[in-house]
């Protein structure tokens, strides 16, 4: 017996090494290729510049040519100087520090759960391991309806858990928005925190998370700092967590200068009681093209939150970390859900702010929404471009697209490799050929969907129902830098 448990055990390790092995030889090699095609696109783009600038004359005989090229060389200036307004916020960005045992607030974390089996496990416990003081942290998760062993591995956690945790199940699913509201109802907290129920958060995140409430009278929510969880498992995760990193430590950290965090991400979000409940019978009640709302629920409550004269602010040290889709497909329909909820909150954003909404600077607020109705605005003629190149000037259109993806990738690489590692920096090159070539479809797709209100991600298919495992297992959780 002895000896058949040991050779599983080798098996298994062999397997686990050979299966690394393989995956590290795959990404060595699609680095490889995107290099050698960035670097052979800048040569071309190189060597045949007399005919590209042939082409160039040519459209500068023709009203057209011209505009373009006008229309080209502002769009290129905004950019530019948006980026350069961008880092001058960063660099003004200052993290709010942890404060006492004493002085922190009573807090709640929500956790709606929708078909997330055991990752709502691993959840509850790594909240529960947080090092907020115990008396004054309550934990409710709620099962919305999941069509799988969710209800069963919120049950385990329970009763691992006692009383550090309570679990609610809704008689029926009702989305996200309902699953939170009936969490703000229930909590007792000052200062509400929610967590996506596929999500780890680190011991410290929710200490971090509720300091500014107590330090800054004036915040009325936080946006927590989002990493991907299982960036070592597919080649879209290991991707995305460059640009995850981008976003958040970056972009965000130029709002949270401003007071403007446009949206508290799903994920990891807090927000003030008496902020929520000024504005939650509107949020839960929220509408759009005459339909109630059931996506966008974090930039919502962040618009209502920022209509109300609050700042939101980011929290760089508030680390949490979420699975992220492995596959093409349910990258782009998450992506199509986020889409169509910032077309509709742009909408919405644009009713207070351009109005006196709060005290102090509101400038910098409405160049943060500016910048998005712009990529609204373009997504359509850009696309129609795009088409018109590939189809009269292949060679250029190729040769242009990579070397810009080589110039503007260089930043979020750059700002990777000083913050994080040189290594996983370079696959910021990847992503951008990849979201430029597949997923360029997206915005435009959203613009004239945006109508719709399906969370598209979550729904399981009766194959997948029927595989799901009856025997709850407790997985240990493990989470790094």
């Amino acid at each position: 017996m002895k000896g058949h448990t040991l050779f599983t055990t080798t098996t298994s390790t062999l397997g686990n090494r050979l299966e690394k092995s393989i995956a590290n030889a795959s990404s060595s090699f699609i680095l490889i290729v995107t290099f050698v095609l960035l670097f052979g696109a800048a040569s071309l783009f190189y060597f045949l510049q007399p005919y590209f600038e042939e082409i160039h004359l040519e459209r500068m005989n023709t009203p057209w040519g011209i505009t373009l090229m006008i229309t080209g060389i502002s769009l290129l200036a905004i950019k530019i100087s948006f980026i350069g307004y961008i880092l001058f916020l960063y660099l003004r960005y200052k993290v709010i520090g942890s404060i006492s045992n004493k002085e922190l607030p009573l807090c709640t974390v929500i956790v709606p759960a929708y078909n997330e089996g055991e990752l709502v496990y691993k959840t509850l416990h790594s909240l529960a391991d947080s090092d907020y003081p115990a008396e004054k942290l309550q934990i409710i998760s709620i099962d919305d309806g999941s069509q799988d062993d969710t209800w069963q591995w919120m049950k385990k956690a329970k009763d691992e858990l006692g009383n550090r945790v309570s679990i609610y199940q809704q008689p029926e699913n009702k989305g996200k928005r309902h699953a939170l509201y009936r969490g703000f109802n229930l909590g007792m907290g000052d200062v509400f925190i929610t967590v996506d129920s596929d999500s780890i958060v680190k011991k410290d995140t929710l200490r971090i998370m509720a300091s500014p409430f107590v330090v800054n009278q004036n915040c009325g929510a936080v946006a927590g700092n989002v990493r991907v969880l299982n960036r070592e498992k597919a080649l879209i995760p290991r991707m995305l967590n460059v640009s995850f990193a981008f976003s958040f430590e970056f972009i965000r950290s130029a709002q949270s200068s401003l007071g403007s965090v446009l949206c508290t991400p799903g994920a990891l979000s807090a927000y003030r009681r008496e902020a929520v409940f000024n504005c939650l019978e509107d949020w839960i009640s929220q509408t759009f093209m005459g339909q109630v709302s059931k996506i966008g629920e974090d930039r919502a409550m962040t618009n209502m939150i920022l209509k109300q004269g609050y700042n939101v602010l980011f929290q760089r040290k508030a680390y949490v970390y979420t699975n992220i889709p492995e596959r093409y497909k349910n990258l782009s329909k998450m992506f199509i859900r986020w889409e169509r909820s910032n077309i509709r909150e742009n909408i919405a954003m644009s009713k207070f702010a351009f109005t006196d909404f709060r005290e102090g600077a509101k400038t910098g607020t409405r160049i943060l929404l500016l910048n998005q109705w712009l990529k609204m605005i373009m997504a359509y003629p850009a696309a129609a471009l795009m088409v018109f190149f590939i189809l009269t000037y292949p060679l250029l259109f190729l040769s242009s697209t990579l070397v810009s993806i080589l110039v503007f990738s260089s930043i979020q690489a750059f700002f990777y490799a000083k913050k994080h590692s040189l290594s996983e920096s370079l696959w910021a090159y990847p992503y951008s050929i990849f979201y430029a070539f597949t997923l360029f479809w997206i915005t435009p797709y959203a613009i004239a969907t945006a109508g719709r209100s399906g969370w598209l991600t979550r729904d399981l298919t009766k194959k997948q129902l029927k595989e799901q495992q009856v025997e709850v297992i407790p997985v240990p959780v493990t989470v790094t830098s």
